[in-house]
């Protein structure tokens, strides 16, 4: 057996595996808050700023086949993620087939109790979120091209915007727990500054949801329209 697949067939390296790919998605989330907030400077400038990820990498690369490349790193990522989980998941119920009678919460978090059942939420508002503004499946005014007239379209439904919130909760609470356990997976462990990783964990993911929830909420209240 060669050193990856030892790796990958331990417990050990399906942590570094959720780890490295936890990082990249969430290099993923970081810009594509920062995209999102865009849409606060009109939809000129929110629908520019869609059409520039379309045409990065022009001439040298051709219309989207750069934005493809990142999707495909994106997807490889989240396979990567969700296979690792899975693995991880198995071996901790091989561990303990009986549920604890008392779970002490000095050794756990909320977070960290949730990240099953968190983690498909997650990808159900992925698959939903991908039809509703990629494919415009389930967009109630989807017009190609017009990235601000499909948001709008959707956040104007208080419906959407529920299911949003719960998923962006979903999302919070994995990603606090994620950046968290990923440092520790990745060494990044010292009882002296393991306050300090807890607290830029908890800023981290709420500059984000924050970034993102601020979105459906400025639609649904009026402020964008």
């Amino acid at each position: 057996m060669s050193r990856v697949d030892a790796l990958t067939h331990s417990l050990v390296g399906k942590k570094v595996l959720m780890a490295v790919t936890g990082a990249i998605l969430v290099g993923f989330l970081i810009g594509h808050v920062y995209g999102n907030l865009k849409i606060f400077q009109g939809p000129d400038h929110f629908n520019a700023y869609a059409e520039g990820l379309r045409t990065l990498g022009m001439p040298l690369f051709g219309r989207s086949h750069l934005l493809w490349i990142v999707r495909v790193v994106l997807l490889a990522s989240v396979a990567g993620h969700v296979w690792a989980a899975y693995g991880v998941t198995r071996a901790s119920w091989q561990a303990r087939p009986d549920p604890y009678r008392r779970l002490d919460l000095v050794a756990t978090t909320y977070a960290a109790r949730t990240m099953r059942w968190g983690g498909v939420i997650i990808l159900l508002f992925v698959v939903y979120h991908l039809l509703d503004f990629t494919f415009g499946r389930v967009n109630p005014g989807f017009v190609p091209g017009d990235v601000y007239r499909n948001v709008v379209a959707s956040f104007s439904i208080p419906a959407v915007v529920f299911f949003y919130l719960v998923a962006q909760l979903a999302l919070g609470l994995h990603l606090y727990h994620g950046l968290w356990s990923a440092c520790q997976t990745l060494g990044l462990n010292h009882p002296r500054y393991n306050h300090l990783r807890r607290g830029a964990a908890g800023t981290v993911t709420a500059l984000i949801i924050a970034g993102f929830i601020s979105v459906p909420l400025a639609v649904l209240l009026g402020v964008v329209r």
